[in-house]
Parts: structure tokens; sequence; C-alpha cells
């Protein structure tokens, strides 16, 4: 034998000696676990502070929020949903959200991104939006951001958390994209990295909205649901049946379910009425008035 595997037999042998056998010992069994060992604990604020900035440029058909327009008539029921949420955070703790669905298709992205947008437009909150569902991301397409690097490129310790997150410009919305396309998205989320993650993302930020996958097509929105404060179930009206819901439901490990967010309800019959309070209650221009 080698005076290496000596070196090496000897120095394993005097760990097990010492080592309590109540020790938690790090597994090197998962192919990720050795590039995230020697991780710097950098500070969060440190890491906040230095993010790349990228402009609120979303694709037209995504339908976000905008939020220099903050009382646009789509807004208001995100807005209405974010005041319902703010309610619930002051009588229990709740900073983690998972938004999810129970198929493919039924909104959850578009739900997660303009619930992120509208908390962004209060004052002194500090939101980010992650895209956990690393078999069809959609966040990134959403706000035409670069995919890469994202979150799977820092659990996989290939980037410093710093670079998996960006700032929008002007605004106190933090993004993290899904990042690189991974094989094996569940072996990633049960990482204790994944784990580790959410609950820096909770400590740093008033509110963590979390994009996951559909709940019947695969145990991911599970796992991150018991990583979290409480979830979202988002359905669409027409496409959603009562038994999709109910299994949905029915997955989920813990009962944490904050509400269901309906989807698809036709643009006349939501904000006819909006429009008329809106207009009726806003301050009246001085064309208006040289008009009447």
């Amino acid at each position: 034998m080698s005076r290496v595997h000596e070196a090496l037999r000897k120095a394993a042998q005097q760990s097990s000696e010492t080592s309590s056998p109540l020790e938690e010992r790090v597994s090197l069994e998962s192919p990720f676990a050795a590039m995230v060992a020697d991780r710097p604990a950098d500070s969060m604020e440190d890491i906040i502070a230095g993010v790349t900035l990228v402009p609120f440029a979303p694709a037209s058909e995504a339908l976000l929020v905008n939020p220099h327009q903050p009382h646009e008539a789509p807004g208001e029921e995100f807005r209405t949903l974010r005041t319902r949420l703010n309610h619930l955070q002051t009588v229990q703790p709740l900073r983690a959200l998972v938004v999810t669905s129970a198929s493919p298709a039924e909104g959850k992205s578009f739900t997660a991104a303009n619930l992120a947008l509208t908390q962004a437009q209060l004052v002194g909150k500090r939101i980010v939006l992650a895209d956990f569902d690393f078999r069809r991301p959609t966040i990134d397409k959403l706000f035409r951001i670069p995919p890469s690097p994202g979150i799977t490129d820092y659990l996989r310790g290939q980037v410093p958390l710093g670079q998996a997150i960006r700032r929008v410009e002007g605004t106190n919305l933090y993004i993290m994209t899904a990042g690189q396309s991974v094989p094996n998205p569940l072996e990633l989320l049960n990482l204790k990295e994944c784990r580790s993650l959410m609950l820096s993302l909770r400590d740093a930020f008033d509110w963590a909205i979390i994009d996951s996958p559909p709940l019947l097509f695969a145990a991911d929105g599970n796992l991150l649901s018991t990583m979290c404060d409480g979830t979202v179930l988002v359905v669409r009206i027409g496409s959603t049946t009562i038994d999709a819901v109910t299994r949905a439901l029915q997955s989920l490990c813990e009962n944490n379910v904050l509400g269901i967010v309906v989807n698809g309800a036709r643009r006349g019959e939501l904000y006819s009425k909006y429009t008329y309070y809106h207009d009726y209650y806003s301050p009246r221009t001085q064309t208006q008035e040289d008009s009447a």
C-alpha cells in the first residue's frame, strides 16, 4: 500500500475513534456533496447587496403587472391577494410561500410572478421570486432574463449564491431562475443544501415566493411544500377538475394550504366594475374638468 493510502487509512481510523456516535456526519455519497462542502458562509446582506441588476422588460404575452404603473386594473386582484397574505403574516409565521397547481398550464408561474411584483411595490419590502420548477422553468421567459446561472447551478456548486440572484432594476424584487437543466431534479431538492437555501431566503426576505412544479405530475411540489410556511394552489376555470383539486390537496404531506387562487376568469366580468370605481373616485384631471 502506498504512503498516501496509508495516511488516509490512519486519518480515517483516528476520526472514527474520536467522533461521538451521535455526531452528524456529512455523507459524500451524493455527487454534489463534495462540491458544496467547503463553501464560505457569506453574509446574506453582503450577497444581496452585490447582485446583478436586470431591467424590467417582460415578454409581451407574459401579462405581468407593471411596477411603474401600479394602478392598472389587472393588478387589482393580485393586490387583493397580497393584502390577504400580508394579514395572515401578522398572525402566523409566514414568509416562504409555495405557489403550485394540480396540473400544467393552470397559471401558477403567472400567479407567482404577479404576486411577487405586487408585493415588491410595498415600500420597505424585499421580495424574492425563485423558480424551483426545474422540469419546466418559466420565470426566465416571463421576465426575459438568462435562465442561468440559477438555482441548480448554485446547488451543484458551480456558482456562488450571489450569481444565482438578480434584482429587477428600480424595484425591491429579486429573481432566482431555475438554472441549467438537470436530469435529476428531485435529487437536487433532497439535498440538505436546498433546505438550507430555503431557510436563508426565508430569513433574508420579507417574502420568498416559490414557483413549484404541478403536484400531480412530480413529487417536487410536495417536497417543496414541506420546506415552506404555506402553499397556494392555482386552479383554472374550465380546465381544473374537482377530482384534480382533491387529489392535489391530498398529495400534500403537510396541512399548510393557505387558499386557492382561481385563474382564467373573463376579463370583462372581472374588471368592468373595478374600472368604473377607479375612474369615479380618482382625482379628475384639468382636461377632464374642461371637457365636462
